[in-house]
Order: structure tokens, then sequence, then C-alpha cells
């Protein structure tokens, strides 16, 4: 008699518990490169600064983008399985890449981390001096993956174009806007997800802004911003959210 008792106190208690444990927040999951997450020191990315734009009680940010990654390396190494391997039903993937796509795919050092071009289904057959095979596909095809598998775990993905580099042409800013980022709006579109326009709405800004001004935001070359610099891509990412009100994450932002 006694046990039974001790075991119907349990099992009461442990329904008590359950009753007022509070549901895991969703979590906003970052992928990309450095210019999503970089050192903090010199050069910074937008990941490390988007977190003070959202209430953080209501919704978690977890920065997994990595240096020197593309869409190719960072599903290879194995950094997209660890990110599928935490989404629950409820989270966010907000995908940036397109920086570490351009070089041609080979075994070479140069080629380690390239993609073919455009969203098509093309194919590459390539075999490592170890005897590895490994087939490379398109920018398209990767980010196409990222958002199916996201949907899959009940995960929302958003495509963002790469941020602009500060390479300036009479007087404007270079765009993304016939390569990378048309084809991450392409996929986008295609894959029925939300996309936001990083690259043209910062871009915008630097337009307006000026060569002088927007140097100021790259102490060492032309792709990686200082603090400043990462500062008006969060912000950028920010206004891209606000201006689409069909993006659920609008409810978290302050």
């Amino acid at each position: 008699m006694k046990a039974l008792k001790i075991t119907a106190l349990g099992v009461m208690a442990l329904m008590v518990t359950l009753a007022f444990k509070q549901p895991a927040k969703p979590v906003i999951y970052l992928i990309g490169d450095s210019t999503v997450r970089n050192s903090d020191k010199e050069t910074w990315g937008w990941g490390s600064i988007i977190g003070q734009y959202f209430d953080l009680d209501k919704v978690g940010v977890n920065n997994q983008a990595m240096a020197g990654r593309s869409t190719r390396t960072f599903i290879k190494e194995n950094r997209w399985h660890r990110v599928d391997s935490m989404l629950k039903k409820g989270d966010y993937v907000l995908m940036q890449f397109g920086h570490n796509e351009g070089s041609k795919p080979d075994t070479n050092k140069a080629g380690y981390r390239g993609v073919l071009k455009g969203t098509g289904e093309d194919t590459v057959s390539l075999t490592w001096p170890n005897g590895t095979k490994e087939t490379v596909h398109t920018y398209g095809f990767y980010l196409r993956k990222f958002i199916r598998e996201a949907k899959a775990k009940g995960a929302t993905p958003i495509v963002l174009s790469m941020i602009p580099r500060n390479q300036f042409k009479d007087g404007k800013v270079l765009r993304a806007d016939k390569d990378y980022g048309k084809w991450a709006r392409e996929i986008a579109e295609q894959e029925k997800v939300a996309f936001i326009n990083l690259n043209g709405i910062t871009a915008d800004k630097y337009d307006v802004w000026g060569a002088d001004s927007v140097k100021k935001f790259f102490p060492s070359d032309h792709t990686h911003p200082n603090k400043m610099g990462a500062t008006v891509n969060a912000q950028s990412v920010v206004e891209g959210i606000r201006a689409n009100k069909s993006i659920q994450l609008n409810k978290y932002l302050k």
C-alpha cells in the first residue's frame, strides 16, 4: 500500500510539472559564411548583431554560419546536418550564401568550395586523390536542399541574397542581381518561401552614402565589414522582414 501511495504521488507530481512546463521557444538558425559569422574583432558578421532586434525572451538566435563556407562545403562538412538535427517545428532557418561559390569546382584547393552556376540539375563528378568521389551540384540545388529539409522538420526557411561587396562602378555599388542574388530569389519563388533581398536593401544605402563613406565599413578587404558595416546589414535584414508581413518573424521583432 505504501509503495502504491508513493507511486501515485510521483505520478501526480509529474503531471503538475508537465502542466506548468513552458514549451521550448522557437529558434532562428543562421547558416552562411563569414559575412554572417566572423571573429567579431576587426571584422564582424551580421549574425552577431541581429539578436538585439528580437525579443529574446520569446525567440532564440543560433548562429551556425562559418567563415569560408559555400553551400556545398556547408553540407560536405556536415554543418548542415548539425543544424538539421537540432531543428524542431516552429523554428526558422535564415540562409545567406554566395560569396564563396564562384570558383570552378575541382579537386584543387581553389575548387574545393566552388559550385556550378545557376539553379538547374547540372552536375559534375570529381574524384579526389584518395579515391573519394563527389558529385557537385548547382548553387540552386544546395539552397533547395536546405529549404526542403528545413520544411520537413516543420521549420520555416527564409532565403537571403548575399551582402554587397565594397565594389563601385560609375558611382554605384556592384550588385548580385545577375547571378547569386538572382538565383537565390528564383529558388525562393520556386519553393514558395520568403526571400529577403539583403543585397539590394544594403546596396540602396551604399548608393546614397557613396564610395568614400562606405569604405569605412571595410577595414581589410572589399568583402568583410567591421561592426558598423555588420550592423548596417543586420538592420537591412530587419527591414526585409518588416517589409513582408507574411514572415512570421515579425511578431518577435522589438
